[in-house]
């Protein structure tokens, strides 16, 4: 009988203290749109992602044309001719390859250049939706927008607004 009673009030206590947990939910996206220096800064990385591509793709076309030149010259050509074209067709590939590499690779400048100019946002955001958990005594913020697994929220939980107010742009 003790057994079953401490069972029922561990049971109790463990009830009340998860009903006692606060949670909220903000949409990252939402947030994001409405903060004019990410926009400013995606159009930034837009400009400068497509100047890249536009030189990437000038050198591959480069490639493609000599290669075409070299096909059309080739029964004119004496093997050492042969050769020295193929290696400098295979140099301006390797070419593209490389800048394509360097500009969009896993650590290149696009991803650096991303770095620099989103992180100072995102720990604006974060600062602000640290503040507004803090002020408002939530344990535990979820992003919806990132979240596929919410089915439904209550709009009452979503604190999107009061995080772009502590960032100064109230809606």
């Amino acid at each position: 009988m003790k057994k079953i009673a401490l069972a029922i009030i561990m049971a109790l206590t463990m009830a009340a203290g998860a009903s006692a947990q606060k949670f909220a939910l903000v949409d990252m996206q939402y947030i994001l749109r409405n903060v004019p220096a990410y926009e400013m800064a995606n159009e930034q990385l837009n400009q400068v992602s497509q100047r890249w591509q536009k030189e990437v793709n000038e050198v591959s076309k480069e490639a493609e044309t000599m290669y075409k030149n070299y096909e059309a010259d080739m029964v004119f050509l004496t093997d050492d001719q042969k050769k020295k074209r193929e290696e400098e067709i295979v140099a301006k590939e390797n070419e593209a390859k490389d800048l394509r590499h360097k500009y969009f690779g896993p650590e290149g400048e696009l991803y650096k250049k991303r770095q620099s100019l989103m992180k100072p946002i995102q720990e604006d955001v974060y600062n602000a939706v640290k503040a507004v958990a803090e002020e408002k005594g939530y344990q535990t913020i979820f992003d919806r927008a990132s979240s596929q697994s919410i089915v439904f929220a209550s709009p009452r939980i979503d604190v999107s607004n009061d995080v772009l107010a502590k960032l100064g742009y109230s809606k």
